[in-house]
């Protein structure tokens, strides 16, 4: 009967850590979308903005970049982005913590598109919702 009672309250408190607020869940959306148009657009002010200092950001390639990393690439032209489609996006929240996983299309060219799966991490704090890291799997298509 304990070991009931513990597995019941386990799992309450489970499903209570992820809850859904729609609120939240559009903010976080509208901060992806405003990372997406800033990484398409070149807009370090918007990505400097959105992006943690202690950014931990992993390519499908395994490499590798830090917030700085990733601006200097965006910024100097070393990384094209035509486009991004988000699709199959799910969002789960721990608190103060944002876990978006999905499919990413990514559009350096007509011709050269990564297919991904990725999870973003983002925190809320004081400037609002920033991603603190993102890990992307690259797909067979």
């Amino acid at each position: 009967m304990k070991k009931l009672l513990w597995i019941t309250l386990l799992t309450a408190c489970a499903l209570a850590a992820a809850s859904t607020d729609p609120t939240a869940e559009k903010d976080v959306l509208a901060a992806m979308d405003a990372y997406k148009n800033a990484m398409i657009h070149k807009d370090p002010a918007v990505l400097q903005k959105l992006l943690s200092e202690d950014l931990t950001y992993i390519h499908s390639a395994g490499q590798h970049e830090t917030k700085a990393d990733v601006l200097k690439g965006i910024t100097s032209g070393k990384t094209i982005i035509e486009r991004i489609d988000f699709t199959d996006t799910t969002v789960r929240f721990y608190g103060k913590t944002a876990l978006v996983q999905g499919r990413v299309d990514l559009y350096h060219s007509a011709t050269n598109i990564v297919h991904m799966n990725v999870l973003h991490v983002w925190v809320k704090g004081p400037q609002g919702w920033q991603l603190v890291a993102r890990q992307a799997t690259k797909l067979a298509n």
